[in-house]
């Protein structure tokens, strides 16, 4: 695997690809990798001859009083992980390899109907510093495919729509939660759960499964299972940002239209935000 942190250095190793008519799959992470980033670097190594895989703690889509600080980083760890994908390259660049002149004076990438609702509303601007970051990062790769997981369903969707009205010619691919034995959704940020907060972090997933049953069955509406979700949470100690059924495809809520819905959800267990979403 080579490792390289200046984006020249990798333009320079991706067009001699490009010139071998090599096919490139991309995977973007913020490191601390874990078991689903391996599942997502799986999938990009058979959609591909290579696969480049980059680290980089985006300073932009954290807001002044989150976790940028202490997000975690484990360089090594992931560099050993990697290696043991059989990725082709890893790009980890610095702060100012991306914002050469400082995230305040940076060009910003905006999705407007998705950006400021559900984790949006609680988190003001973060989905300008993801957009606009993935956008740096598709634009210096290039790739054929870029792979991301379904667990962040708003961002994939953002992501989408991003690529799609900028004409990016990489395909986005939506990959499915890979989740412990006990259903939790894997997550960098569930190394903040403490022991305790572990065992019940699980009843995350076991709502959004019974509410999922409960509107197939036709018994329930969409306001009365949202409801229910959030006191059911409540009752195990989560904080729940929100509890929201929406359309699958544009994230408002769902309307006669809607073919398919998505039930989403965002809450707090101690220090940790932990994000899940299922399909209806």
């Amino acid at each position: 695997m080579k490792a390289v942190a200046r984006p020249a250095e990798l333009r320079q190793i991706l067009a001699e690809w490009r010139g071998e008519g090599q096919r490139v799959a991309f995977v973007p992470t913020m490191g601390n990798l874990h078991a689903g980033h391996g599942h997502l670097v799986r999938e990009a190594s058979k959609r591909a001859d290579r696969v480049v895989v980059s680290v980089f703690v985006n300073p932009l889509q954290f807001g002044p009083k989150e976790d940028f600080d202490r997000y975690p980083r484990t360089p090594e760890e992931d560099g050993t992980l990697l290696k043991g994908l059989n990725v082709d390259l890893l790009f980890s660049p610095s702060v100012p390899d991306m914002y050469p002149r400082g995230r305040n004076s940076s060009t910003l990438v905006d999705v407007p109907d998705l950006s400021g609702i559900l984790c949006g509303e609680f988190r003001p601007g973060h989905f300008v510093g993801v957009a606009t970051v993935v956008a740096m990062l598709l634009n210096l790769v290039q790739a054929d495919c870029a792979l991301f997981g379904e667990k962040d369903f708003q961002q994939l969707t953002i992501i989408r729509r991003m690529a799609e009205d900028l004409l990016m010619p990489t395909e986005i691919i939506g990959v499915p939660t890979i989740r412990e034995a006990d259903g939790l959704a894997m997550s960098s940020r569930n190394r903040y759960l403490s022991a305790t907060e572990r065992v019940i972090a699980p009843q995350l997933y076991a709502t959004l499964s019974a509410t999922r049953a409960a509107l197939a069955s036709g018994k329930s509406g969409i306001e009365a299972v949202e409801a229910q979700g959030r006191t059911i949470l409540t009752s195990h100690g989560f904080r729940p940002d929100y509890f929201s059924v929406r359309d699958a495809v544009t994230l408002q809520v769902p309307g006669p239209e809607t073919l398919e819905r998505v039930i989403l959800v965002a809450a707090w267990l101690g220090r940790a935000r932990l994000l899940d979403n299922v399909r209806v």
